[in-house]
């Protein structure tokens, strides 16, 4: 794990055994960098600094920002375990709560992904399925792309999305599929208070043709402008926090934040 907020988020959310935590010996006061002090020495990790150049060969991206633990894997749900966490209001279960899910259809862009998961987090979402293979998972640099969200959203790794999909709307879940070339506007998408997963496609290619079939509805998002498409990190953060403002109204609540 890398990053300053990615590691801050590892410590906070103390869901992973924390080995040590390496720490660059030039950084510059800052309160992040505090809290990962504090944190570390309240649950006993070991806190080691060293110079720039060792701490960039135990590193697995460009640029650490200085900060690197070393942590227990983060081990990925089963579909059915994602299913029976139910919603982020307590209820657990698919039948007891509402939840909101994102599938993710072979992206394997590390930062598109890792950007898709914090938006994902900040937004509310349950829970994310990505499919076990021909797609992006969780990396280092997919981690510090993140920001640290990947230590609240539960997520599961599926052998087929299609198949998996099939699974959810059996369990009552709306598939909505968000493609470029989706008859209808997201804008006139019924958002009710059922459980709902969004699935987006991947970089260029959009929903493939077996989990487009899947899916109840399609939806795209207008373009006003001249080009013809967004990159999917992009859409898929105005799709999520527009489903998830249509979700609030459906339920009587309010769009502001707080």
């Amino acid at each position: 794990m890398e990053g300053r907020q990615a590691v801050r988020e590892l410590l906070l959310a103390g869901t992973r055994k924390v080995r040590e935590v390496l720490l660059a010996e030039d950084l510059d006061p800052a309160p992040v960098i505090d809290d990962i002090r504090q944190l570390a020495r309240e649950q006993r990790v070991t806190v080691t600094e060293l110079g720039r150049k060792a701490l960039d060969r135990r590193s697995f991206t460009e640029s650490s920002q200085g900060v690197v633990a070393l942590a227990a894997e983060l081990k990925p749900l089963e579909l059915e375990e994602l299913l029976a966490l139910g919603g982020r209001g307590g209820a657990t279960g698919i039948g007891a709560g509402t939840p909101f899910l994102l599938a993710l259809d072979s992206v394997t862009d590390p930062r598109n992904l890792g950007a898709m998961l914090r938006t994902a987090e900040c937004a509310g979402v349950d829970g994310v399925i990505l499919p076990r293979h021909r797609a992006a998972h969780v990396t280092a640099s997919v981690s510090k792309t993140a920001a640290g969200a990947i230590e609240h959203l539960p997520m599961a790794l599926v052998g087929g999305l299609p198949a998996a999909l099939e699974s959810l709307r059996s369990s009552g879940v709306w598939v909505v599929g968000l493609d470029g070339a989706g008859p209808t506007s997201i804008y006139d998408l019924t958002v009710a208070t059922q459980p709902i997963c969004l699935v987006a496609g991947a970089e260029g290619k959009g929903l493939s043709r077996l989990v487009a079939r899947r899916c109840d509805e399609v939806v795209s998002l207008p373009l006003r402008g001249s080009l013809d498409s967004l990159n999917v990190g992009a859409a898929v953060a105005v799709a999520v926090y527009e489903i998830t403002r249509r979700r609030s109204i459906a339920e009587g609540g309010s769009t502001a934040g707080g």
